[in-house]
């Protein structure tokens, strides 16, 4: 649609919607300067990726310790440039709009009501965008939501004192129940007893780790202790998170990639100690885990002395190697 007005020179000009070429102005400057910093910050952020899981003021997610959350990551880095587009595309009609069109420069405005055209395009590109969103978005939620076959089950278990206990099936102590652990935070709102904050940090570490084998798929039963509220069983490092609700299991999955500790929370606002359940996963390897579990069968604390002492002794292999 071709339109014709007068300027304040009084001359007759075309315009119309045709004249957007003008972005080539103002707002494409906008965003090509947005574009390059975008960009430049892409090699800090890769950098901010493979940092320790927990740093100070952590602007993006943890590192990934799943395959699944490995595909977060992507998944969000995928919408993250889509939205970035959109908002500079927007910006860049909004700062054209005002340069081109204002009261100054535009005295007699256009009555236009609309374009074919554009209304089309405004229509099928935001379909098109879902759908390049929506292909990926199920994927990975059927991927999150699809358990596998496991090597290990446990039972995670929101205890009403605000603190988790962890039940092993496959790991059976002398009468054939499954070996239980529970798991306190060792930061409380009257007390802290952490030996080393500079390894056990605030309001994550517990006094019994989560500890399960690397490599290995782990199912992850979730519930609730009846006489308790709604928890949630969360560890962002994993991908995982499910509600662990009374009367209710729900189960989710992980596999675990490298050893380490990884720390999650509850999240789900469940009272006043909600600030205090931690989830410490302590993920090792098959023989340290073999060593812990033997030792778990007659003797929980001992087992946790007997997977340090392990711990220590291949470390200090490696380090041995290493020279």
């Amino acid at each position: 649609m071709i339109l014709k007005r007068k300027a304040q020179s009084g001359s007759t000009r075309t315009a119309g919607f045709s004249s957007l070429t003008g972005l080539t102005g103002v707002g494409i400057a906008a965003i090509a300067v947005t574009l390059a910093a975008m960009l430049a910050a892409t090699p800090a952020l890769a950098e901010m990726i493979e940092t320790p899981q927990i740093v100070k003021w952590q602007l993006y997610l943890q590192p990934s310790a799943t395959e699944v959350m490995e595909d977060i990551h992507s998944f969000a880095n995928l919408t993250m440039w889509i939205v970035g587009f959109i908002t500079l595309f927007v910006l860049g009609l909004l700062i054209y709009v005002m340069v081109r069109f204002n009261a100054k420069a535009n005295p007699v405005p256009s009555k236009v009501a609309h374009n074919t055209m554009i209304e089309v395009i405004w229509t099928i590109v935001p379909v098109l965008i879902l759908v390049v969103i929506a292909v990926p978005s199920l994927r990975l939620l059927y991927k999150e939501l699809e358990v596998p076959p496991a090597d290990m089950t446990v039972k995670a278990i929101g205890m009403a004192g605000w603190s988790w206990t962890y039940e092993y099936s496959d790991v059976l102590d002398s009468k054939k129940q499954p070996v239980s652990v529970g798991s306190i935070s060792l930061t409380t709102a009257d007390s802290d007893s952490r030996t080393d904050p500079n390894t056990q940090p605030r309001l994550l570490a517990v006094d019994n780790n989560f500890v399960v084998p690397v490599g290995k798929t782990i199912k992850v039963l979730v519930t609730a202790e009846p006489i308790s509220v709604i928890h949630s069983f969360a560890v962002p490092s994993f991908g995982v998170k499910v509600d662990a609700m009374p009367g209710r299991l729900n189960e989710t999955w992980f596999k675990a990639e490298r050893t380490g500790m990884y720390y999650g929370e509850c999240s789900e606002l469940c009272g006043q100690g909600h600030a205090f359940m931690p989830i410490a996963v302590q993920v090792v390897t098959e023989e340290q885990f073999k060593a812990w579990s033997e030792a778990a069968k007659t003797d929980v604390d001992k087992a946790y002395k007997v997977l340090a002492q392990a711990i220590d002794a291949d470390t200090k292999k490696l380090a041995v190697a290493s020279k």
